[in-house]
C-alpha cells in the first residue's frame, strides 16, 4: 500500500489529530509534511509573534514525530506544487489534512482538494480545529448565527462534541522519507532578540499546552468566575496560544473540562465557574463560524453603516498606544505586557482596544494589524470579532456608547496596583489613589515617587471625557447614516 501524506498546518501534535489518526487507522504508512507557505494566507500572513510560536510549536513535533519513529520532512513553496513533487518523489496515494477556517485557506485548501482528486489522488480533510463544523450549526431559519447567546444555548443543547482521539503508539514511516530543509531555514525566529521574555512565559508545544492545561484545572478553573477580570492575578488559562497554534484542541479543553465537573460534588460555584470558561471557549467557536460565513469581515465591518464613522488618522497618537505611552497607566501597561510577552489579560485588551477606537477614534484595522503582529495567539477570527466588538461594528458588538473609563477601570480591576506597577515601574511610588492618574497629583507627591509627567512618565496625549464626546457624536453619525439608508 502507498503511503499517505499527513499535510502539519496548524496542528503540531499527535494526540486529538484526526487526519493523522485515520491514516494510521487505514493502514497507511505516514509521511508528515510541514509546507511553510505563508504568502497564501494573504493579507493576513502570520505575525512575528506568531512565526516565534510557530518555531518552537514545530520544533516541539519534530522531537515527538522522532520518539514515535518517524519524522518531519519540511519543505519552502507553493503547497498544491509542493504536495505534487512529494507525491511524485513518493509515490504517495495522496493527502491528509485537517481542515482550518481563515477564508484565503478556505479557498486554497478547496482548490488543493479539486485538482488532487481530479489527477487521481486521496485528499481528505478532517475536523480538528473546532468543536463544530460552521455548515452544520443555524439558526431556526436556517441562517448563521450573529448573537452569541442563542448561538451558546444551541451549542449547550447539542450533544457533547466527539471525545478527543488517542495518540499513536508508534506513527508507520516509509524507509526513505524525502529531504527537507531544516527548521531554522525557514527563519522563523527574530534576528533581533527581542523574545527574552516570552521564552520565560512559555513553553510552545503539544508538552507544554499539556501541562499549561492540567495545571488550569487542577488549581485555578474553580476560581475562574472570581479572579477572570483581574490582570494582577493568575485567574485565567492562558490557552489560548496553544489553541489558536492547534497544540491542542477544543476537544480536549471541553472534554477536560467537562470531566472535572463530574468529579466536583457539592459545589454550585465551582461548577458555574466551570461553565463559564466553557463559554470562552464556545466564544472562540462563534467568532470562527462568523468569519467563515462572513469573510468580509476580516477588513470590512459586518454592519455596513459602521463605514460612515469618522475615524481619525494620528500617526503620532497611534505609535504612542503602540509604545504604552498615552499617559493613562491601565492602558500603557497592557501595551507592554503585549510587547513583552506576547500576550495581554483579557480585560485588559478590551480596555486597551476600547482606548484606541474610542478615545483615539483610529480605526480598528490598525489595532487589529498591530494585534496580529504582536500576539502569539493571533487567531484571525479571535482578532477580527474582538476589535469589531470593541468598535460596535460587529456580530453582538458591545453598545458604542459604552466607553470603558481608562482611570476606573484600572482601580476596579487592578485593585492592588501590582499590575500596573509591573508594567510601568516609572510609577512603582505613587500611591494608589493616584496611581492611574498621576496628572491629579500634587507636585509634592510627584516628587517623592520621582515621577516627572513629560519627562519619566507622559501626560495623557488626550482628556477622556473630551474624547467620550467626541466619540458619541461620531455614533450620532452614525446612526445618522443608517436612517439615510
Amino acid at each position: 500500500m502507498n503511503p499517505i501524506i499527513w499535510w502539519i498546518r496548524r496542528d503540531a501534535r499527535l494526540a486529538d489529530n484526526a487526519a493523522l489518526y485515520e491514516a494510521i487507522k487505514a493502514g497507511y504508512q505516514v509521511i508528515p509534511l510541514y509546507i511553510h507557505a505563508p504568502g497564501e494566507e494573504a493579507p493576513w500572513e502570520p505575525g512575528a509573534a506568531a512565526r516565534w510560536w510557530q518555531h518552537f510549536s514545530l520544533h516541539h513535533l519534530k522531537e515527538r514525530l522522532e520518539d514515535h519513529g518517524s519524522r518531519l520532512v519540511i519543505r519552502r513553496g507553493e503547497s498544491l506544487e509542493t504536495l505534487r513533487r512529494v507525491i511524485g518523489e513518493t509515490g504517495a496515494a495522496g493527502v491528509h489534512w485537517n481542515r482550518l477556517y481563515e477564508p484565503a485557506i478556505v479557498k486554497r485548501d478547496t482548490e488543493i482538494k479539486r485538482s488532487l482528486r481530479e489527477e487521481g489522488y486521496i485528499a481528505r480533510s478532517f475536523s480538528g480545529a473546532l468543536l463544530h463544523e460552521p455548515t452544520n450549526i443555524t439558526n431556526k431559519s436556517g441562517k448563521p448565527f450573529q448573537v452569541y447567546t442563542p448561538f451558546w444555548k444551541h451549542l449547550q443543547s447539542l450533544d457533547d462534541p466527539p471525545r478527543p482521539l488517542p495518540e499513536p503508539s508508534s506513527i508507520p514511516t516509509p524507509g526513505d522519507l524525502p529531504s527537507g530543509l531544516a527548521l531554522d531555514d525557514l527563519k522563523l525566529l527574530p534576528r533581533i532578540k527581542w523574545d527574552g521574555e516570552m521564552r520565560k512565559v512559555w513553553v510552545p508545544g503539544e508538552g507544554g499546552a499539556t501541562q499549561a492545561f492540567n495545571g488550569f484545572l487542577r488549581e485555578r478553573i474553580t476560581l475562574y468566575n472570581d479572579e477572570r477580570n483581574r490582570p494582577d492575578r493568575n485567574g485565567v488559562s492562558r490557552l489560548s496560544p496553544f489553541l489558536h497554534h492547534g497544540d491542542l484542541t477544543p476537544r480536549q479543553l471541553w472534554h477536560g473540562v467537562r470531566d472535572a465537573m463530574d468529579a466536583i460534588h457539592n459545589s454550585r460555584d465551582s461548577r458555574a465557574s466551570c461553565w463559564s470558561w466553557l463559554r470562552q471557549v464556545a466564544w472562540r467557536e462563534f467568532s470562527h463560524h462568523l468569519l467563515f460565513h462572513f469573510p468580509h469581515t476580516q477588513n470590512e465591518p459586518l454592519r455596513h453603516e459602521f463605514s460612515a464613522f469618522p475615524w481619525r488618522k494620528d500617526d503620532g497618537a497611534l505609535k504612542a498606544w503602540q509604545a504604552g505611552k498615552t499617559g493613562y497607566p491601565i492602558v500603557d501597561a497592557g501595551m507592554r505586557e503585549l510587547w513583552a510577552t506576547g500576550w495581554m489579560h483579557n480585560r485588559v485588551r478590551m480596555i486597551t482596544a476600547s482606548f484606541l477606537v474610542k478615545h483615539l477614534r483610529i480605526h480598528w484595522l490598525e489595532g487589529a494589524r498591530w494585534f496580529w503582529d504582536t500576539l502569539v495567539d493571533a487567531s484571525l477570527a479571535n482578532n477580527t470579532m474582538g476589535w469589531q466588538w470593541t468598535s460596535g461594528c460587529g456580530a453582538d458588538a458591545a453598545p458604542y456608547f459604552r466607553i470603558f473609563n481608562p482611570i476606573t477601570q484600572g482601580e476596579k480591576f487592578d485593585e492592588t496596583g501590582d499590575y500596573t506597577r509591573h508594567w510601568i515601574p516609572e510609577i512603582t511610588l505613587l500611591p494608589n489613589r493616584f496611581l492611574w492618574k498621576p496628572w491629579e497629583s500634587s507636585e509634592d507627591v510627584l516628587e517623592k515617587a520621582g515621577v516627572r509627567l513629560g519627562e519619566t512618565y507622559p501626560y495623557p496625549i488626550v482628556d477622556h471625557f473630551t474624547e467620550r464626546e467626541n466619540a458619541l457624536a461620531g455614533y450620532e453619525e452614525v446612526k445618522s447614516h443608517k436612517k439615510g439608508n
